[in-house]
């Protein structure tokens, strides 16, 4: 079992992750996240790159429900790559007071996301003497 400190991004982070489109239209997201129980949807281009996040604050402060999601989510995305140290992520998500960090390869692709739900459920395992990985 390794240490914390050698713990990866890939480690602790979520790959089952819906996404959407910046085409979809913001009740679709809206539905999305109460289905999922989630707050932030990466919003990815057709080749799964992504290019937004958009989060149920962005959802809440829209004015339009049938605005697109281009028009609400957030172009300025943290994003990290997966073989970074996992307490890197977690710095940068206190640092930036963000609840989430997308976690994208070298092409820009999304290939997961990590946020406070993970470092909690990592906190747990650590404390009842469980693996750390998943």
């Amino acid at each position: 079992m390794p240490r914390t400190s050698q713990l990866r991004v890939v480690d602790i982070m979520s790959t089952a992750v819906i996404t959407m489109k910046v085409t979809d239209v913001i009740t679709s997201a809206h539905a999305e996240m109460e289905v999922g129980m989630i707050r932030h949807l990466p919003v990815v281009d057709d080749h799964g790159r992504l290019v937004g996040v958009l989060s149920d604050r962005d959802i809440l402060n829209a004015r339009n429900a049938k605005a697109k999601i281009s028009d609400v989510m957030t172009r300025d995305v943290i994003s990290i790559r997966p073989d970074v140290p996992a307490a890197k992520a977690a710095s940068i998500m206190l640092d930036e007071k963000i609840s989430s960090v997308m976690v994208v390869d070298e092409h820009g692709t999304l290939v997961g996301l990590v946020t406070m739900t993970d470092y909690l459920d990592l906190a747990r395992r650590a404390l009842l003497g469980l693996p750390l990985e998943r």
